[in-house]
């Protein structure tokens, strides 16, 4: 070995180790530091409702909202808003496959127009079911497939999901009470999907409009006489001042949900889990929404007889009956002209023997408990 390779290595060498000890003694240092989260911005959707701004509706979107943007731990956004704010009511189906909205809160009954089918995923010919036993059919009796092959029949780029089993709507606001069906013959009468077909049915001379076009046109006498969902909603808007009497129940809606739809191309551009936010937020909310209601539309009816002196009364038992009779007209007539109307219908129906029987046989008497405790309810027998 010559002596410059000897004098050299050794140099060589300690210049290395102190290299490798500097590297290691930066990884550890890296390596003890706080790790720095970088923010990213979330996806926003933007969400418009079919509700005016008082609505109690208005409220039970937000509740959805609400747990989308919590659940989605800061990387999904909803912006909701308000009817009119981008498009009108029975608009907002069509900005969500056009993509002018990302997303709507809405009711199928308002693009009904499309086809009847729609009104079916909504409220459609009695068939024994409530409202929570008939969205039980949309989750777990074929009914949410049913509604894909509409949805693709009218090449309507959506994904739809559903929420709030309403409570039977009441049959509504008139000058003076209904006795019979007679009383509704020659009516102008407000009310959407195909509790239109119904009432032209049994007579009535049927508009539809959105919520808050019904007082306006009461006012002017474009109507005699409207329903439009549930004693808080109606409250609000000031059915109390153009009509004070409110029949209560009704086959004409007796069941209905809200639909919340999402423009497919946003929706699926979304990861897997926060797709699951969303779909999981409806069935939330089905839960708040319904407690929401059941607190406030008790304390309005109450407040509409007791302070605002409104006539509450029970619909009358022979206008339920004609109200069926009807329903068996218009059903049968829809499903002579679509096969596709009249599939859903069987299905809800082949649902509904199995699902609503099961529920009359073992439901508790809930009246008769009521009465045990607080006394007979006043006009219930009418």
């Amino acid at each position: 070995m010559s002596s410059s390779t000897t004098d050299v290595a050794p140099e060589q060498a300690q210049a290395a180790r102190r290299r490798f000890i500097g590297a290691a003694a930066a990884g550890a240092a890296a390596m003890t530091a706080p790790m720095i989260a970088v923010a990213q911005a979330p996806v926003v959707l933007k969400m418009q409702g079919a509700w005016g701004a008082k609505d109690i509706f208005n409220e039970m979107a937000e509740e959805y909202v609400k747990r989308v943007n919590e659940m989605s731990g800061g990387r999904l956004r909803i912006d909701y808003l308000v009817a009119g704010a981008v498009v009108k009511p029975f608009e907002v189906m069509d900005a969500v496959n056009k993509g002018v909205l990302d997303a709507g809160h809405h009711v199928p009954v308002y693009w009904y127009g499309k086809s009847k089918v729609a009104s079916l995923f909504g409220s459609g010919p009695i068939n024994g079911c409530d409202a929570p036993q008939t969205l039980a059919w949309i989750y777990r009796g074929g009914g949410l497939e049913l509604y894909h092959q509409l949805l693709q029949k009218l090449k309507l780029d959506v994904v739809g999901y559903f929420a709030m089993p309403m409570p039977t709507q009441p049959l509504g606001w008139f000058k003076k009470p209904i006795r019979s069906v007679d009383d509704l013959r020659g009516l102008k009468y407000r009310t959407v999907g195909l509790a239109a077909d119904l009432m032209q049915e049994l007579g009535a001379k049927v508009t539809q409009l959105p919520g808050g076009e019904i007082v306006p046109a009461m006012d002017r006498g474009v109507i005699d006489a409207f329903e439009y969902n549930n004693p808080t909603s109606d409250r609000r808007f000031g059915a109390q001042d153009v009509a004070k009497y409110y029949m209560m129940g009704s086959f004409h809606q007796a069941m209905e949900f809200f639909e919340i739809v999402f423009n497919r191309k946003k929706h699926d551009a979304l990861p897997k889990d926060l797709q699951a936010v969303l779909r999981y937020a409806a069935e939330a909310a089905s839960s708040s929404n319904w407690w929401t209601a059941m607190d406030n539309y008790s304390r309005d009816l109450d407040a509409l007889a007791e302070q605002d002196k409104v006539h509450v009364l029970r619909t009358p038992k022979s206008v339920f009956q004609a109200q069926l009779k009807a329903w068996d007209v218009v059903t049968r007539k829809l499903s002579d002209e679509d096969p596709f109307f009249k599939q859903v219908v069987e299905s809800q129906r082949a649902w509904s023997r199995r699902v609503a029987r099961y529920m009359f046989l073992n439901e508790a008497d809930y009246l008769m408990g009521y009465e045990h405790i607080h006394g007979r309810i006043a006009g219930l027998q009418a």
